[in-house]
């Protein structure tokens, strides 16, 4: 079975083609082609609630793109979903409409348990029964949820996320509020809290931190790799340290809302899987498909 998952972000716009094998006790995807490309549609979005005539254009044509390449790959099922930036725009349901319109393709705005909901498939099989803080930092969002005795007990998506951020277009209440919640949810009742981290800038983090997959890294080695990463300039970063563009600039960002929820959270390691809202979407694609009866 082929599937296409498209996770339309704040900062980029991910698209993944994997071939679904299910002859082991747990299905395995395959990917058969990666594809990130860096429209910023937050850029427009958190500064003038708008996505600007130019990114629409740029946009229109990269799903264009995408439409090819499913139909290339002959996939099965797919779908593309849209997160912080086009739910808050005041036109995003217009180009979304637009989109339909012209290409035929349906675009899903997801609000922000819904997109938690996805991510929590994905990261499901990396936890026990012990008490984690599962922390997603988007470009324009931070999802949390809370995990005990091997159950999500709590979720919430904040209007803080790494673009935003960087651009200066959070707000002192948007923080107080994530601090709030996580003080009043992570009890001490629950014991020792281990972070679980998401999101390309925390993945990148944990490269250079040069952690082996699998194993935590501690809150200290991540303020360490911070303050690394941060003494190179953005032009250092992208040729020396291997950064994409668009993620040199939101890094640091990035960087200084996981620690800060790890420290709000007392949690004093992070457990970093390599999967995200795509790979949700994948799995949440594959047990749709795999429930549906055949015809014959």
């Amino acid at each position: 079975m082929k599937l296409a998952a498209i996770d339309i972000g704040s900062n980029a716009i991910r698209f993944q083609v994997s071939t679904a094998l299910d002859n082991t006790a747990q299905v395995v995807f395959k990917k058969l082609e990666y594809v990130r490309f860096p429209l910023r549609l937050g850029h427009d979005v958190f500064a003038t609630g708008r996505v600007s005539s130019k990114s629409m254009e740029k946009f229109r044509k990269l799903m264009a793109a995408y439409k090819l390449l499913l139909e290339l790959y002959e996939v099965d099922d797919y779908m593309f979903c849209a997160t912080s930036a086009m739910r808050e725009a005041e036109n995003g349901a217009d180009l979304a409409q637009r989109v339909l319109d012209e290409l035929g393709i349906v675009i899903h705005i997801i609000d922000g348990n819904r997109e938690a909901e996805l991510i929590n498939r994905a990261i499901h099989s990396y936890l026990t029964d012990k008490t984690y803080l599962h922390i997603d930092v988007g470009g324009g969002s931070t999802e949390l949820n809370l995990y005990a005795a091997g159950q999500k007990i709590q979720t919430r998506s904040f209007k803080i996320g790494s673009v935003r951020v960087l651009e200066k277009n959070d707000s002192p209440q948007a923080w107080e509020d994530m601090e709030r919640w996580i003080k009043d949810h992570v009890k001490k009742s629950y014991g020792k809290v281990t972070a679980v981290g998401t999101g390309g800038n925390i993945s990148k983090l944990f490269e250079l931190a040069q952690s082996k997959p699998g194993k935590t890294v501690s809150l200290r080695k991540i303020r360490e790799t911070r303050e690394m990463v941060n003494a190179y300039s953005i032009e250092d970063r992208i040729y020396k340290l291997q950064m994409n563009p668009d993620r040199a600039d939101v890094i640091i960002p990035a960087s200084n809302i996981y620690i800060k929820v790890m420290e709000w959270a007392h949690a004093t390691s992070i457990l970093v899987p390599e999967v995200g809202l795509k790979d949700g979407i994948m799995l949440y694609l594959y047990e749709k498909n795999k429930l549906q009866p055949k015809l014959f």
